[in-house]
């Protein structure tokens, strides 16, 4: 009921405002890692789609492997962005996962997610606390970004650690750059080193957009 009564009101208040858009893309990443935390095996597709108009938007994102360990994913989102001038921007954000292979409308089969990120020119910070079916996981992402390289430092407790205390678990460091195909297309690509020092593992994830 709560999700439902928020993704009416945000489409009522969406299409009574101008300048309304589409978008939709995919990416394609050689693993899927969240956070610090890899799920499934193997490369995997995360397609999306979205509608937004001034700082509002309403979406779908999804993740779904090649292997047979797939660790299915596919989530909706809504999220209204303010522009704070000079550089800053603070984005409020509630997202409702679903990972597919229970039934969707049982209550027990989605967890969410009220996030708030602020911007501060290279500077960055993302708070997000998770619930449903018994889980309350709390997520703090510190960012900066030097050139074309983007440094994050994450740490959470719950699901996010091994013993469940709050500790660092998402040290990153990426970057990007496009391709040039043709004169006219240009394919983005990403790569990024991911270490979690909770559940020691070390992650290398190389993402392309479409």
């Amino acid at each position: 009921m709560k999700r439902k009564t928020l993704f009416v009101l945000a489409s009522t208040f969406a299409f009574n405002v101008q300048a309304q858009s589409w978008d939709t893309g995919a990416d394609i990443v050689s693993s899927y890692v969240w956070r610090g935390t890899k799920f499934g095996t193997g490369p995997a597709m995360q397609p999306w789609a979205e509608y937004s108009t001034g700082g509002f938007a309403i979406g779908a994102w999804g993740s779904y492997g090649f292997t047979d360990d797939e660790a299915a994913e596919a989530d909706l989102y809504a999220s209204y962005g303010f522009d704070l001038g000079e550089g800053a921007a603070l984005t409020l954000t509630v997202t409702d996962y679903y990972f597919p292979g229970s039934m969707y409308f049982d209550g027990d089969s989605h967890f969410f997610e009220p996030m708030i990120g602020l911007e501060l020119g290279s500077f960055s910070f993302t708070g997000a606390y998770m619930t449903g079916d018994g889980v309350s996981d709390t997520y703090l992402e510190a960012g900066l970004a030097v050139g074309s390289v983007n440094l994050a430092l994450g740490a959470g407790d719950g699901a996010y650690t091994m013993d469940g205390d709050f500790n660092v678990c998402n040290i990153s460091v990426g970057t990007s750059k496009e391709i040039k195909i043709t004169d006219t297309f240009s394919l983005p690509i990403s790569g990024t080193a991911i270490l979690n020092p909770s559940s020691e593992q070390f992650h290398i994830v190389v993402g392309i957009s479409l």
